[in-house]
């Protein structure tokens, strides 16, 4: 099947419609990411004493309780739909995009896939055999939301600023 599309070329109100789309996802995406950050302190320790509770003595109440198995399913249930979804929708808007190669093009569409699978099971590796799969999960999901960022941008300058 030949697709010859090409971002540039759409017609305006298409162009403005992908585009706006495009802001208001990466903004509800943004809104997601400040929430982590508020939940965790923005640091390596808070995101494992979110998932793995806080250290305590017999006589305190933890800040933070370990997350049980039932959430750790809803949450990752939640977020590898969400985030596939997601990644679905900008992969399909940034695939006709006539900007970068097809190499870069391939990395930017599947390596997103691959992080989700890595982040989300870092955190289950963290919560249950050891804290320092911490990293795992902070480097893969840098990378997936730069991804996600790199296609938005690179999906509204062409419809905004290329000429076909």
């Amino acid at each position: 099947m030949n697709f010859n599309i090409r971002l540039c070329e759409l017609p305006d109100l298409m162009k403005t419609f992908l585009s706006v789309y495009l802001i208001v996802l990466s903004l509800g995406v943004s809104i997601g990411l400040y929430y982590v950050s508020t939940t965790t302190e923005a640091n390596v320790s808070g995101i494992v004493e979110r998932w793995n509770g806080s250290k305590t003595t017999e006589d305190e109440i933890p800040e933070q309780y370990e997350k049980s198995i039932q959430e750790m399913l809803m949450t990752t249930h939640n977020h590898i739909l969400g985030f596939s979804f997601i990644f679905l929708q900008i992969g399909l808007i940034f695939y006709f995009n006539s900007i970068v190669s097809s190499g870069l093009k391939a990395f930017l569409l599947i390596e997103p896939l691959i992080s989700i699978i890595l982040t989300f099971g870092g955190i289950w590796l963290m919560r249950f055999i050891d804290a320092n799969y911490v990293y795992l999960s902070v480097v893969s999901g840098t990378v997936m939301y730069s991804s996600l960022y790199v296609m938005v941008f690179i999906s509204i300058y062409e419809m905004k600023f290329k000429k076909s």
